[in-house]
């Protein structure tokens, strides 16, 4: 997992070390991957992003080359992770570009500390505030139905490294993924303590942030920064709506689909 022009360090924080991918130099765009990826997603975005901007990829917390701590997945310790991050890199002010549940993260981020996040571009995530519809508990009952696994404790690790779960989940929410791209993310898993990781996250935060996004506990948020959302015409649960834009040719996956869209906008909505 190379790029040319890339530059990769470790970050030491409170109980975790990040790997960190750089490039490129201007204005700081941090890019969040989504579950169960890790900084690679990006590989067709990055190097387009950093002929404008400085750009910043880290493995979360559980992911990719980053330590996978037994604890540490809980919303605080992995805003905790971020402000890290973005203090020991000294940034004070960010382009955001999220994927996935690092959507939720990012939207947290610019709830909790505005003045650190100059505009974010979530991706295949509805806004927090959005209100369910029944119809999208359907679709998520028969597509996402792992949602209902990777939780609980011993089936979800077990699921993760015998199952192929993550290649199903891959192979299933992406319009074509290459088998060796879906090899390559699921992989990770095969070390107990990632796929330990991986339903950790999906058990403290994933899970319970969603409940909270069904709740409507965040409808009352006043979010100040500048957000744009896009989705996936061909997601298999989510459907572009108010706040939302469609993006053709893509599912969920949606970097992998359509890094051309998503490079798109990220430089029309940075550079606005």
């Amino acid at each position: 997992m190379e790029l040319q022009g890339v530059s990769h360090r470790f970050v030491e924080l409170s109980g975790v070390r990040l790997h960190v991918t750089e490039a490129g130099t201007g204005e700081p765009v941090v890019l969040l991957h989504g579950f169960p990826q890790h900084w690679w997603e990006w590989r067709d975005v990055l190097p387009a992003l950093a002929e404008h901007y400085r750009v910043i990829c880290p493995d979360l917390r559980g992911f990719g080359q980053s330590s996978a701590p037994a604890t540490g997945y809980d919303r605080e310790s992995l805003l905790g992770d971020l402000t890290g991050l973005l203090d020991a890199l000294e940034l004070d002010r960010v382009h955001l570009l999220t994927h996935d549940w690092s959507g939720i993260l990012g939207t947290l981020l610019c709830l909790r500390h505005p003045e650190r996040v100059q505009d974010h571009l979530m991706l295949a995530i509805p806004p927090l505030g959005a209100k369910p519809d029944a119809a999208m508990f359907g679709r998520a009952l028969r597509h996402g139905w792992f949602n209902l696994v990777l939780p609980w404790p011993g089936l979800g690790p077990w699921a993760l490294r015998r199952t192929g779960l993550a290649k199903t989940m891959l192979r299933g929410h992406s319009v074509d993924m290459p088998e060796d791209l879906v090899e390559l993310f699921a992989s990770q898993f095969q070390e107990p303590e990632r796929a330990v990781a991986g339903s950790l996250l999906y058990r403290k935060f994933i899970q319970p942030e969603g409940m909270r996004m069904m709740r409507g506990e965040y409808r009352a948020e006043q979010l100040t920064t500048p957000t744009r959302v896009l989705i996936g015409a061909e997601d298999r649960v989510v459907r572009a709506g108010p706040g939302s834009q469609e993006i053709a040719g893509a599912s969920h996956f949606l970097v992998d689909d359509r890094p051309d869209a998503v490079v798109e906008h990220a430089l029309e909505f940075f550079g606005r």
